[in-house]
């Protein structure tokens, strides 16, 4: 073997350990952002909804600050109480924030820079709602039925559903819905909120035991 092949050889050789070294960096930078798996009472929003039940969304302030700042913000002067779901698509998602209830409504305050990252829109990702124009988000916001990979790095998602996703499904569908469900009252879960009412006849309903068939013959 001449020593023109043998250097060509470790020459392969020494390009392949390197590429090897590199990739783990490599993969680093396009994985996806992680999210927080403990409970942050502080960054978690609290929808009491019309369907009848507490929906908790964890935020996440590490991947979207301003934005999660603003939901903070908004929620914790009242501004998403009595505020309907205007735009429900079945298979998609749900949407509400807007006071005027037409989907061209938002706060007083400037819409956000875009803060796209990561996060995939699936089942119960919270993510902000936007025009065309990527630097418009306001106050409205949107929870997903089901993934929707499309939105990915083209929508800023804030936040997951980690309790009451059942609440979700039971919001009126429509674009606008005929009898819209509505956000009766939004908080900060750190501010320790009570429920209302009819969410805790809801919850106290939802522990007893299912009645049986034995019951239902009179057994």
């Amino acid at each position: 073997m001449s020593l023109r092949s043998i250097f060509s050889k470790l020459t392969v050789l020494l390009l392949g350990i390197l590429a090897a070294a590199l990739s783990p960096a490599m993969a680093q930078t396009t994985a996806p952002d992680p999210t927080p798996t403990a409970s942050d009472p502080e960054n978690m929003l609290v929808l009491d909804l019309s369907t009848g039940g507490r929906v908790t969304i964890q935020m996440f302030p590490a991947i979207a600050p301003a934005h999660v700042e603003r939901i903070k913000t908004l929620t914790r002067q009242g501004f998403y109480n009595g505020v309907i779901f205007h735009r429900v698509i079945d298979g998609f998602m749900a949407q509400t924030g807007d006071p005027k209830g037409t989907g061209q409504g938002g706060s007083e305050l400037p819409d956000l820079k875009a803060e796209f990252n990561n996060t995939p829109h699936l089942r119960g990702t919270v993510s902000m709602a936007r025009t065309n124009e990527p630097d418009t988000a306001n106050s409205q916001f949107f929870i997903c039925f089901q993934p929707r990979f499309s939105l990915d790095r083209k929508y800023t998602a804030f936040g997951r559903v980690t309790s009451g996703m059942q609440f979700v499904d039971a919001i009126e569908r429509g674009e606008p819905p005929v009898n819209p469900s509505t956000v009766i009252q939004a908080s900060i879960a750190a501010d320790n909120v009570a429920p209302p009412a009819f969410a805790a006849a809801a919850a106290a309903l939802a522990s007893e035991a299912p009645i049986t068939v034995d019951q239902l013959s009179g057994r």
